[in-house]
C-alpha cells in the first residue's frame, strides 16, 4: 500500500464510527503511577479508538493521561456511569487534545439528587 492510500484508510477510519457525544470530562496527566496535572473540559467525539475533547492548557503529545468521562447512559435507571479511559495524546492544540485509549473500564456514581454516594 502506498503513501497516498495508507493517508486515505487512515482518514477513512476517522471519518467513520465517531459520535458526537459531547460531555463533561476530568483528566489526570500521569508520569508513571504520580499525577502531574489535572484538568476539566468536554468531550467532542468518542470512537472505539480514541476521544477528542477541549483542554484548559495545551497537553503535550505522548504524555499518558487518564480521562474519566461522564457517560449518557444509566445503569438500572437510577445510577449514573462514568468512562475512565487510559492512553496517550496523540493530537494537541490550544485547546483540545486527542488521545488513543488503550484500557478503558465503566464505573458507577451518583446521580445527583439521588441521596446516595457511589
Amino acid at each position: 500500500m502506498g503513501a497516498q492510500s495508507e493517508t486515505l484508510s487512515r482518514q477513512d477510519r476517522r471519518a467513520t464510527g465517531r459520535f458526537p457525544i459531547e460531555n463533561d470530562v476530568r483528566y489526570k496527566l500521569l508520569e508513571g503511577r504520580v499525577v502531574v496535572q489535572t484538568g476539566y473540559g468536554r468531550t467532542r467525539n468518542i470512537s472505539s479508538r480514541g476521544i477528542l475533547f477541549t483542554t484548559e492548557t495545551r497537553l503535550t503529545l505522548g504524555q499518558r493521561i487518564e480521562l474519566a468521562v461522564d457517560w449518557p447512559a444509566q445503569l438500572n435507571e437510577n445510577c449514573g456511569l462514568i468512562l475512565v479511559a487510559l492512553g496517550k495524546i496523540v493530537r494537541s492544540g490550544a485547546s483540545e487534545a486527542a488521545i488513543d485509549i488503550e484500557k478503558y473500564d465503566f464505573r458507577t456514581r451518583a446521580i445527583a439528587g439521588s441521596g446516595g454516594t457511589v
